[in-house]
This record gives C-alpha cells, sequence and structure tokens, in this order.
C-alpha cells in the first residue's frame, strides 16, 4: 500500500475565490477593501534566512523592501491589522510597528508572516498574508462553523484572477504538533488519556468535515492549565486541502506516521468502547454547531455545492469511498466536493439527532435507545 505521506501532491492547485463565493464572504464580513495585498508584499528587494534561538534554520527567510516602498508596505500592513482585528479602526494600530515580515518558503501558498510591535509595552502579535484558494476558504469557514474554535480572517477580491486575490489570517495560537511531540508529550498516564481523547474528537472533525493532511506540522495544541492537570485542544492550522483528495484516509489524521506518538497513548489507554464515545460525543457536539449557526451554514453550502475545487475524478473515487464507509450509495452521485461535505453533514446531523427530536418525529423507544449518543 503507498504510504499516506506520498499520497498528497505538494503541488495542489489553488483555486480563485468566484463571485457566489465573495458574495458570501461580503455578507458575513469576510471581505476587506484597503490594506496590502499578497502581490504588494512580493515586491521585496531581497531576502534572508531566518534562524531560531539554537541557531537552527527555520525554513523561513526574512524580506526586505526598497527604501521608497517599505513606508507605503508598512503602512499598509497596520491598515490590514486594524481590519483584521478592529474593523479598520486605525487609532488601533497609531503606536504598533512592523517590526519583521518573513516568507515561508515550503507552504504550498508561500505565506507572508508579519510581525507586528506595541510600542508601549513591546507586546507583539503574528498575522499571515496568503496567496488566495477557495479550498482554504471553504476550510476555514467550516472550521469557524464546526469546531470549538472561532476563526478570524479576511479576503481581498479585487478581480477574478488569483493573483487579483488575498488571504488574511490571524495567529492561531498553540505548539505546532511537531514540536509538542518532540519536546512536551505528557509522562503521566492522566494527561495522556486527556490527550488521546483529544485526538479522536480530532481525528472525527476532521473526518466529518473532509480536511485532508492533518500531520503533525499542520495542527497546534493549545494547552490549558486545569484544577486537575491540563486540559488539551488541537487546532488545524492548514487548511489547504479541504475536501480536495480523492483518497479517505487522507482525511484521517489517524493515518500519518508523524501522529503515532499521540496515536499510541489511545492504543495504550483507551478501549474501543471508549473511543465510540468520544466519536459520538464530538459528532453530537458538531451537530448542535451546525443548529445553531444554520443559516450561516446553509448559505455557504449553496455556494460550496456549486464550486469547482477538485477534478471531476478526484470526487468520483471519494464519493464511492465514502459511499462504501457509511453505506449510504447517494455519495457515489455527488459531482462536486462540495456535494459530498453536504451529504456528509447531513448524515451527521441525522444520526446525531438528539433523543427528544427523534420522538417528537414518530421514532419509538427502542429506536431512541437502539442509536442514542453516547454520554459523559
Amino acid at each position: 500500500m503507498e504510504p499516506i505521506r506520498n499520497l498528497i501532491s505538494k503541488k495542489k492547485p489553488a483555486y480563485p475565490i468566484s463571485d457566489h463565493l465573495a458574495e458570501y464572504l461580503d455578507g458575513y464580513g469576510r471581505l476587506a477593501t484597503g490594506g496590502v495585498s499578497y502581490d504588494d508584499l512580493s515586491r521585496y528587494a531581497g531576502q534572508a534566512p531566518l534562524y531560531d534561538e539554537h541557531g537552527d534554520d527555520t525554513l523561513w527567510s526574512t524580506v526586505y523592501y526598497g527604501h521608497t516602498e517599505q513606508a507605503e508596505i508598512h503602512d499598509q500592513l497596520r491598515t490590514t491589522y486594524a481590519l483584521l482585528k478592529s474593523a479598520g479602526d486605525r487609532s488601533t494600530v497609531e503606536h504598533l510597528y512592523i517590526d519583521r515580515v518573513d516568507l515561508c518558503l515550503y507552504g504550498n501558498t508561500l505565506p507572508f508572516r508579519v510581525r507586528i510591535v506595541n510600542r508601549l509595552n513591546e507586546n507583539f502579535d503574528y498575522f499571515y498574508i496568503k496567496r488566495a484558494d477557495a479550498s482554504r476558504v471553504y476550510g476555514l469557514e467550516l472550521e469557524h462553523i464546526l469546531s470549538p474554535n472561532s476563526i478570524n480572517f479576511l479576503t481581498r477580491v479585487d478581480g477574478p484572477e488569483l493573483r487579483e486575490q488575498t488571504i488574511i489570517e490571524e495567529h492561531i495560537i498553540g505548539l505546532p504538533g511537531d514540536a509538542f511531540i518532540r519536546d512536551a508529550l505528557p509522562d503521566n498516564r492522566f494527561d495522556q488519556v486527556r490527550l488521546a481523547k483529544e485526538f479522536v474528537k480530532f481525528n472525527e472533525r476532521c473526518f466529518v468535515r473532509l480536511l485532508g493532511d492533518m500531520h503533525a506540522g499542520n495542527w497546534v495544541v493549545d494547552i490549558t492549565p486545569d484544577f486537575e492537570k491540563l486540559h488539551f485542544r488541537m487546532r488545524a492550522i492548514d487548511f489547504d486541502q479541504q475536501s480536495h483528495h480523492p483518497k479517505r484516509k487522507v482525511y484521517l489524521p489517524q493515518f500519518f506516521p508523524p501522529n503515532n506518538p499521540v496515536i499510541e497513548f489511545g492504543l495504550t489507554h483507551l478501549t474501543e468502547p471508549t473511543v465510540d464515545q468520544y466519536q459520538r460525543e464530538e459528532r453530537a457536539l458538531m451537530a448542535g454547531r451546525l443548529r445553531v449557526t444554520h443559516t450561516r451554514y446553509d448559505a455557504l453550502m449553496e455556494v460550496m455545492r456549486e464550486d469547482l475545487i477538485a477534478p471531476a475524478e478526484f470526487v468520483t473515487q471519494l464519493g464511492d469511498a465514502l459511499a462504501d464507509h457509511y453505506g449510504e450509495p447517494h455519495f457515489r452521485d455527488a459531482v462536486t466536493m462540495g456535494e459530498l461535505v453536504s451529504l456528509s453533514l447531513e448524515l451527521l446531523l441525522e444520526r446525531a439527532e438528539p433523543a427528544s427530536a427523534r420522538l417528537l418525529a414518530g421514532a419509538t423507544a427502542a429506536d431512541v435507545a437502539r442509536d442514542v449518543i453516547g454520554g459523559s
């Protein structure tokens, strides 16, 4: 069998933001006018490798701009930060300055990372300027709707061509998964069980909404001290492979070897009934979020079902795999990735429906007892 790391192309094409998607983004405050564009930042005059505190190459390069352009670009970046953080209120950024602009040379979208500093107290923040990709936009929106994490991002759509479109994202706080696995894995059973539980839930969220390529370099761990040990939350940080790849396993983080140290905790500490319980709990939580945000979700699916963000043969292959997995032939009829995501989430709503709602719909008590979601 082909290794999972070889299943994902590093040259996934970017798809432009369509007029309909731009209209949706505008309706929900995701469309920006003004500020910086990706093309603006691409006019750098030079670059130098960026090293970490240990002297290791970070695979990012700090870029420099000509003297005549730097002041203008830095001012546009402050405006962009104001749009992202304070609805464009420039008064909130007058005391901020741009400390550094870095370029990631290995990322699929070649993102820029901007370090912005408060000159009054030296506190700093990061935000990202990326090439537009409709797949990524859908991934960000689905993360905002379906996960326990809110996502703050904007798009600039200055025209129909990719070079005229930009994504602006806030920094997602957390310890990168690969660094966490290397340096910070818990050594006591209690925290290992909590981490394994979170991975099961993360795995379930990714699969249900078809977010792929969640190896350890594409998620972070947000660690919160609790009165009993620590609480772990895994958060996706890369959304380029939102419902694009034809292989089902690509949407299951459990199949990526870099995640194995966390998976080992699950194999050691979790039983099959416990894993099933956590999966059911997460499906129920996602279904609840969909009900709360149904207007926004319906509007997003209306656009996504019509958008072409993967080759037709990819849709067919993944549809066949999902039909076999769920025992639902309707997946074979899908003609877009958006239809597959929509079918998956409709199935989620059907199978995670609260017991009370099923009784009201005419289900028997025996039906409810058979299908009820696992408890705490």
